[in-house]
């Protein structure tokens, strides 16, 4: 998939990161804090596809910071249950190696001006096939290689690596492709049709933190046509 994206290189202190953001916003999406009272992502068909791809990006981008901010978006009409949920958050996806802890975030955010237009492609084949190589290792609890959340200035981090990122993307592409065969999706219905909690580190704490996928068709209802 092509992603056009707007890249910044912001300085704090002697450090300069590399920063991208999607160049047209995910208008019809948004994301409930992970480590509230109920972490979901809320998306249409493009929003869960842009995803994917910026999941795959961010995969093979170990010296890059994604920033999806999200918290903008068209107000949805299911926006109480995003506020009962926790509230919109905007999404940072970077590796556990950049050592960019999230409490300097907001100094770092502070400097996304000026950025410049980048494009790039996303390898679907690749990404599978480290998606697939994580699944079959993930059964094991002693791994490392989970998304941990972070919450910090109305911002989600989910930090981790390559395969773990890999293996997100997918989720999010196979959510977009279902989401467009789910029966009440002409209805204006939430369907839910993924999850990341997989993907986040084991917890026998009695309410760990999770977060499923959820697809909500853009009006006008009656111009949505199942495939």
């Amino acid at each position: 998939m092509r992603l056009r994206l707007r890249q910044f290189r912001p300085r704090v202190g002697l450090v300069e990161y590399r920063v991208v953001q999607p160049r047209s916003p995910l208008r019809h999406t948004a994301l409930a804090d992970p480590l509230g009272e109920y972490g979901v992502v809320v998306g249409d068909h493009d929003g869960l596809a842009r995803l994917a791809a910026l999941f795959s990006f961010a995969a093979y981008s170990r010296r890059t910071v994604v920033h999806v901010p999200l918290r903008s978006g068209v107000p949805l009409d299911d926006e109480t249950f995003i506020d009962a949920s926790g509230g919109r958050v905007d999404l940072v996806l970077m590796h556990h190696s950049l050592g960019l802890r999230p409490s300097a975030w907001p100094r770092v955010r502070r400097r996304l001006t000026a950025g410049t237009p980048l494009t790039v492609e996303t390898r679907e084949e690749r990404t599978e096939r480290d998606a697939a190589a994580w699944l079959r290792q993930s059964g094991h609890r002693d791994t490392r290689e989970w998304l941990r959340p972070v919450t910090y200035a109305r911002t989600a981090f989910l930090i981790g690596s390559r395969g773990v990122f890999a293996a997100a993307s997918s989720e999010f592409a196979y959510a977009a492709g279902r989401g467009l065969r789910e029966p009440d999706a002409l209805k204006g219905y939430l369907a839910l049709v993924g999850s990341l909690t997989h993907e986040l580190p084991p917890d026998d704490s009695l309410r760990p933190p999770e977060l499923d996928i959820t697809f909500k068709a853009r009006r006008p209802y009656h111009r949505f046509k199942h495939p």
